[in-house]
């Protein structure tokens, strides 16, 4: 407790550290084209995992017309499914969030492929999930 004419302490600030990566799917990964279909973040202080979709199937058609979007529907539907648990998806899906964002976030030289994880902060990961989402995946 502090004494008399002592300051208070600090308030805590509402911001909690969150990391995040683009995914992006490489139709052709001998060419290095890409297209950014989704984010994943991962807030630990708040328990918070979560990868949010959006590929835009016209782009990647452009890129490679013969690309196989069935595969790549399952292939991001199961990250999706990874972040959230679902124990369809097998052990990776019943790691600790930290575990399983790690996995997500693992250099892959796969169609779908994550970009180098970056931080940031905020007070609610779901809301900065979609901000993100809209500034990096959404079309302009």
């Amino acid at each position: 407790m502090p004494g008399p004419g002592a300051s208070p302490p600090p308030a805590r600030d509402a911001a909690d550290a969150f990391d995040y990566a683009v995914l992006r799917v490489v139709p052709r990964v001998e060419r290095g084209e890409r297209v950014n279909v989704g984010v994943v973040l991962f807030c630990r202080a708040q328990g918070f995992i979560d990868a949010r979709l959006e590929p835009d199937e016209r782009r990647l058609l452009a890129l490679w017309p013969a690309l196989d979007l069935g595969a790549v529907r399952g292939h991001l539907d199961f990250i999706r499914r990874v972040c959230a648990g679902d124990p369809a998806c097998g052990y990776v899906a019943g790691l600790p969030q930290a575990e399983r964002f790690g996995w997500v976030v693992s250099p892959a030289s796969t169609i779908v492929q994550p970009s180098r994880v970056h931080s940031g902060l905020c007070a609610d990961p779901a809301a900065a999930l979609e901000r993100l989402l809209a500034a990096l995946v959404r079309p302009g």
